[in-house]
């Protein structure tokens, strides 16, 4: 490191209290809320950190100072940056408002480090902006401003691109496109495989936020995908992403979600009335799933919401680099333990209870975190594209079954 260095300054008021801010800076869970894709952190001097962001740019290092709710000091190296730097965070709480003050120092001069220095700057003024939003309302403006696709995604392994006669193993493919979204209009469809929008290589669900990454709703964008061994190109506008009224308590969350999930009980009773067990546990063909084996995977799904849920509320949420493929075991282990339909559904209804009473009884420290409360809020709140894809597959797997 040359001995003249310098620095990048920012300060900002943020309406939250220390603690939470401190917590933001220290907390993989508490990072990712606001700053990057993907964190880990072991808050205690010497111990590491790594952030990275869909893009590709990832820093590591390591905390070199921590008094908590009052500061929080680190050592920062980016990627392609020529040597380490650091990072101070100092906080002070007047009433009800918090002074952040940030200084990232020991940055270079001279053309390597130009372009550096003013991604470092961009960086941090927004990532700064999103943190108040975050801490404040609880939205995080990264996603409220992200334009939606109106998609649901389907595994894509050697297997399947094989089964498709799609020549390339990777991209996304399609499971189903929803009404009224972009996607649909553009014309895509089920099985479609999504490799390339607007520009950017499509491999998997992060890279496809990349290449969403600035765009707004309304923009057209290009889409290449292959439909079976023809490569495709398409023009698709970018739609406008419905946010949910977010609850201003557990109590009131876990009483809407008690109510949707009423209502999707209520469909399930529709679609398997009168149905025989022969019928319910027929597959339509070899490789298709019965209406047993969706309910079986509409369980999975929601013990995957406790485990979220639990994750969440300690700070000590689980990261995947992809959505993985279902596991024909699981559904078989599930299927030997609820063989009837009528055993799957009352095992259903018992998870959506335990999710509901689980989020009612969500404790207070956690619910002081706006950014988690209304990311778990969102999550629960989204239109149930997934359930109405499923119920379309038993309807039809049912119809099937009676021919």
């Amino acid at each position: 490191m040359p001995a003249e260095t310098q620095a990048l300054t920012y300060e900002q008021d943020i309406h939250a209290p220390a603690d939470q801010v401190y917590r933001a800076f220290t907390n993989s869970t508490a990072l990712r809320e606001w700053f990057c894709d993907l964190a880990t952190s072991a808050p205690h001097p010497g111990g590491h950190l790594y952030f990275k962001w869909n893009s590709g740019y990832y820093a590591n290092g390591k905390f070199s100072e921590l008094v908590p709710d009052r500061s929080i000091s680190f050592i920062w190296r980016g990627e392609g940056e020529p040597w380490e730097s650091q990072v101070k965070v100092s906080l002070e709480q007047e009433g009800q408002v918090t002074h952040l003050r940030l200084e990232h120092s020991g940055l270079g001069s001279g053309q390597e480090w130009e372009a550096l220095i003013k991604g470092l700057h961009n960086g941090w003024q927004e990532t700064l902006g999103n943190l108040v939003s975050v801490l404040e309302t609880g939205a995080d403006q990264r996603f409220v401003r992200r334009p939606m696709l109106g998609i649901l995604v389907g595994e894509f392994t050697p297997q399947v691109a094989k089964k498709l006669g799609v020549p390339v193993q990777q991209g996304i493919r399609l499971d189903e496109t929803i009404e009224g979204m972009g996607a649909r209009a553009s014309g895509l469809g089920k099985d479609d495989v999504v490799v390339a929008m607007a520009g950017v290589p499509v491999s998997d669900f992060p890279s496809l936020g990349n290449a969403l990454r600035g765009k707004h709703a309304g923009e057209r964008v290009e889409v290449v995908f292959y439909r079976g061994g023809e490569k495709k190109t398409t023009e698709m506008e970018l739609s406008q992403r419905p946010i949910p009224e977010i609850p201003d308590s557990a109590k009131s969350l876990a009483d809407r979600l008690g109510s949707l999930y009423a209502s999707q009980e209520a469909t399930l009773q529709e679609i398997f009335k009168g149905v025989s067990d022969s019928e319910a546990s027929r597959q339509p063909r070899p490789g298709e799933w019965s209406a047993n084996q969706n309910l079986a995977h509409l369980i999975h799904s929601e013990r995957g919401w406790h485990t979220w849920i639990s994750d969440l509320a300690n700070g000590q949420e689980a990261h995947y680099d992809d959505d993985g493929a279902n596991l024909q075991a699981r559904i078989d282990g599930t299927l030997a333990a609820y063989p009837t339909a009528s055993e799957l559904l009352a095992e259903l209804k018992r998870s959506y209870t335990e999710t509901v009473v689980m989020v009612s009884k969500l404790p207070e420290d956690f619910m002081a975190r706006k950014g988690s409360f209304w990311r778990l809020a969102y999550n629960l709140l989204e239109p149930p594209y997934h359930f109405d894809e499923h119920c379309e597959a038993m309807r039809a797997a049912l119809e099937a079954a009676k021919r």
